[in-house]
């Protein structure tokens, strides 16, 4: 009977384990399910930006051949709005486009301030609906750069929370940058009434 019962024992112990095996192998599988679809999520919003960023770099070009004919010495803006585009194009990181971005969006406020000198120009219905288009696409930036950041948001703190921290280190994954404001974005900008 002792046999029996020591026998007894083992098969509890070796089903316990069994048992334990099992749900860890789900737990991590189910883990892993959820780190990657919230990690394609936040690439997937990250798309969003780059397509917005791509749209506003589109309009440039027809933007500043607008200008071009009403206010063509004022080479300098243009000249500065070319190479801020040239650089959002190039970026490859988050904190490269933010950068860049914030670039453009100041090359572009130096150029509304110019136009508010060109009458004509502020005339011009092709430069109007052109200005429509930009400041909607701005908005959509805007919306897309927080909808990227609360999917870095919820990724980065499933790969940081136990226990998925161990799976997610396990399987290299890593955090996401955030689509931060330049140190320029933050200042409070100088209005004067004249």
């Amino acid at each position: 009977m002792e046999n029996n019962s020591k026998m007894s024992v083992g098969k509890i112990v070796l089903i316990i384990a069994a048992v334990l095996v099992v749900v860890s192998v789900f737990f991590g599988v189910a883990s892993y399910n959820n780190i990657v679809k919230l990690k394609e999520n936040a690439d997937s919003q990250s798309s969003n930006i780059d397509n917005q960023l791509k749209r506003r770099s589109d309009l440039i070009p027809n933007l500043l051949n607008t200008v071009k004919g009403s206010a063509a010495h004022e080479t300098e803006i243009i000249e500065s709005i070319s190479k801020s585009r040239e650089k959002l194009a190039g970026a490859s990181t988050m904190s490269d486009k933010a950068e860049a971005d914030s670039d453009l969006t100041n090359a572009l406020n130096r150029l509304l301030v110019v136009v508010e000198n060109y009458p004509d120009l502020k005339a011009n219905a092709n430069f109007t609906g052109l200005m429509d288009e930009l400041s909607g696409t701005e908005n959509r930036i805007s919306v897309a750069r927080k909808d990227y950041n609360d999917a870095a948001v919820q990724y980065n703190q499933k790969i940081k929370y136990f226990p998925t921290l161990i799976i997610a280190r396990l399987c290299g994954f890593e955090s996401m940058d955030y689509f931060k404001a330049s140190e320029t974005d933050k200042e409070v900008p100088d209005v004067k009434f004249d």
